[in-house]
């Protein structure tokens, strides 16, 4: 991300990063985290307000900085999570299942029952294709 900024290094970002979108926050501070090189790693909500695009492009980054390491990752948005060694699923404090994405959707609990729901809910905000007004057009 540095690289692409017009001045690189050298860019102006603002007091406390102010001049930067919070996409571009949460990757320099991912960036910082691969440097830091930690042995253990905790992230809260990397993706939870940031669109698709950025979504990605943070879940690379997290791809690099949590390989070799143990990494906690907290999040509402199941495709942060999707290829997670393990999923905890805590619902009112609790835990209510734990496995991976597959094991979890095979069990058909509480984690299956979010995936379909959180995925149209990101394709109707992206797309606003549910939304659109039916064809009146008849043949």
């Amino acid at each position: 991300i540095i690289l692409k900024f017009e001045h690189g290094y050298n860019q102006d970002v603002g007091e406390g990063g102010n001049l930067l979108s919070v996409g571009q926050k949460q990757l320099v501070s991912i960036a910082r985290a691969i440097l830091a090189k930690p042995e253990i790693f905790i992230m809260d909500e990397a993706t939870s307000s940031v669109d698709t695009l950025t979504e990605a492009l943070i879940q690379q980054g997290m791809d690099q900085l949590m390989a070799g390491r143990t990494s906690f990752v907290i999040a509402h948005r199941l495709s942060t999570i999707k290829r997670a060694d393990k999923i905890i699923v805590i619902e009112d404090g609790q835990i209510k299942e734990m496995g991976t994405h597959r094991e979890l959707i095979h069990k058909k609990g509480k984690y299956y029952s979010l995936y379909p729901q959180q995925f149209r809910q990101e394709l109707e905000a992206q797309y606003d294709i549910f939304n659109q007004p039916a064809s009146t057009e008849t043949a």
